[in-house]
């Protein structure tokens, strides 16, 4: 048994982030083909987020997946027909969260870049 569990987890698709770079995201967001998924916590989000971005907090994600309707809650927040670009601060939690996604069927694109990051690089912040 503990072998089949290390033969099954050695040939999942580990997760990392895209190397889509940040002007292929924006192009992608600018043509609707992709998304810009953040996955920070509630306190993140109202200190700032990129304008047109979807708010799922990654403890939102984890607490749903343990639930029986979690790909039907998820289907009412992101589109499940796009590139969702996902990101965090500093990229982990966007790895994990692509993870979770990725399960489902999505597209899901962690980026190694954080909110700063996005916004130096002119992703346009909510006002």
């Amino acid at each position: 048994m503990l072998l089949a569990l290390v033969l099954f987890l050695s040939l999942q698709d580990p997760v990392e982030h895209t190397k889509d770079s940040l002007e292929s995201v924006k192009a992608a967001m600018a043509k609707k083909d992709a998304v810009l998924v953040d996955v920070r916590e509630q306190r993140e989000w109202d200190d700032g987020h990129i304008d047109g971005a979807l708010f799922v907090p990654l403890s939102w994600l984890r607490e749903e997946s343990k639930g029986d309707k979690f790909a039907e809650r998820l289907g009412e927040k992101i589109p499940s027909k796009k590139i969702l670009y996902i990101h965090c601060r500093s990229g982990g939690r966007a790895l994990t969260a692509a993870g979770l996604l990725r399960k489902l069927g999505y597209d899901a694109r962690p980026l190694k870049a954080g909110y700063e990051e996005l916004r130096k690089a002119g992703f346009t912040p909510a006002k």
